[in-house]
C-alpha cells in the first residue's frame, strides 16, 4: 500500500503535535509541526460578568455549543455561589444543544435540550431551529473561545438579539509560524494541512487574507493540498472559508485523521497503478492499528 509515502503533511495542533507527528512518520510521511493556534486560557472576569448578567435577565434561548464549555458555565456559577440561581435559569429558558458531549453534560443535570443538532455540526442545529420563531428574542450563545461567523449570521437573519458567552480564549499563534503555512499551502509545498480545531482554520485564513493569498490558498486546496479536518466541527468551519474539498474521518479523533489521510493517498495511488476496488479496501496491518489505537485513546479531538 502506498500509505503516507512521501507525502508531507502539516499539523497545525499544538497539543500533541509530536505525538501526531511520529504517527504520520510509521504511516511513512514526513510531517512539518506549524501551530495556527495560541494559548487557550480562561477569560475569568468577564466570563463571571456574562454568567451573572445570563441569571439576572434570562434569555429567551441558551445555546450551547461544547460540552466543556457548558462545564465551565456551571463551574463558574459555582464559585460565584451562584450554582442554584443558574440551574434554575437553565430550567426556565429554552435550551439548543450541540454535539453528544453538550447533551451528556446537560443529561446529568436532568436537563433535555428542545433542540440538538442530528450530526454534531451548526448546520445540523441551525437546520432544527429555524422552525421557531426567534424574531425580537434574546439568544445567549455559549462559544469555546472562536466567533460562530455562521451561527450568528444566520441567528441576525432571523431577527434574534445574539449575546456571545465565551468562557475560553485564544492568543494568536507565534508570529511567522502561520505566515510560514500560507506560503507553503499556496506554493504547493506540502501536500495536506491537518486541521484539529476550527481556531486553526479562522486564523490561517483570515492570515491569508490580510497578507493578500486568500486567493492562492483557496486554489492550492482545489489543487495540490488537501485540507484534513479531526471531525465534522473542524470541516464544517473550513467548508464556511471556501474551502471545498476537505477529508474528515466519522470518528472524531486524531489516530482515525490519519488513517483517513493514509488511505486516501493509498487510494488515488493505488488507482493510478490499476488496482481493483478490493485491494483498495485492504485493512491496517497489526503495528498501524496499534499506533492508531493509542493515538485515539489519548483523547485528542475536535474541541469547535
Amino acid at each position: 500500500m502506498v500509505r503516507l509515502n512521501g507525502k508531507t503533511i502539516a499539523v497545525t495542533g499544538p497539543r500533541k503535535a509530536e505525538e501526531m507527528s511520529r504517527m504520520i512518520g510509521k504511516f511513512g510521511g514526513n510531517a512539518v509541526i506549524r501551530p495556527a493556534q495560541g494559548t487557550v486560557f480562561l477569560d475569568d472576569s468577564q466570563f463571571a460578568e456574562q454568567l451573572q448578567s445570563l441569571i439576572e435577565q434570562p434569555v429567551d434561548w441558551l445555546v450551547l455549543t461544547t460540552g466543556v464549555g457548558t462545564e465551565a458555565l456551571l463551574s463558574t456559577a459555582e464559585k460565584l455561589g451562584q450554582l442554584d440561581r443558574f440551574m434554575e435559569t437553565l430550567r426556565t429558558v429554552r435550551i439548543a444543544a450541540r454535539g453528544y458531549k453538550t447533551v451528556n453534560v446537560l443529561r446529568k443535570l436532568g436537563l433535555t435540550p428542545e433542540v440538538r443538532d442530528d450530526d454534531g455540526t451548526t448546520a445540523g442545529l441551525l437546520r432544527l431551529m429555524e422552525p421557531f420563531d426567534l424574531s425580537g428574542k434574546r439568544v445567549g450563545l455559549q462559544l469555546y473561545g472562536d466567533p460562530a461567523p455562521r451561527l450568528n449570521a444566520v441567528l441576525h437573519s432571523w431577527g434574534a438579539i445574539c449575546e456571545e458567552i465565551l468562557p475560553y480564549r485564544h492568543i494568536p499563534p507565534e508570529d511567522g509560524v502561520v505566515q510560514q503555512l500560507i506560503r507553503e499551502i499556496a506554493d504547493g509545498d506540502i501536500d495536506a494541512v491537518a486541521f484539529t480545531s476550527t481556531v486553526q482554520v479562522r486564523y490561517v485564513m483570515a492570515e491569508a487574507a490580510e497578507a493578500g493569498m486568500l486567493e492562492r490558498v483557496l486554489d492550492a486546496f482545489t489543487g495540490p493540498v488537501l485540507a484534513a479536518a479531526v471531525g465534522k466541527v473542524t470541516a464544517e468551519a473550513l467548508y464556511e472559508e471556501g474551502i471545498e474539498r476537505v477529508l474528515y474521518p466519522e470518528e472524531e479523533r486524531m489516530g482515525s485523521m490519519v488513517v483517513a489521510l493514509s488511505r486516501y493517498y493509498s487510494a488515488a495511488g493505488e488507482t493510478e497503478a490499476g488496482a481493483d476496488a478490493k485491494e483498495l479496501a485492504e485493512e491496517l496491518v497489526p503495528a498501524e492499528l496499534a499506533v492508531v489505537e493509542a493515538a485515539n485513546a489519548s483523547g485528542e479531538c475536535s474541541k469547535g
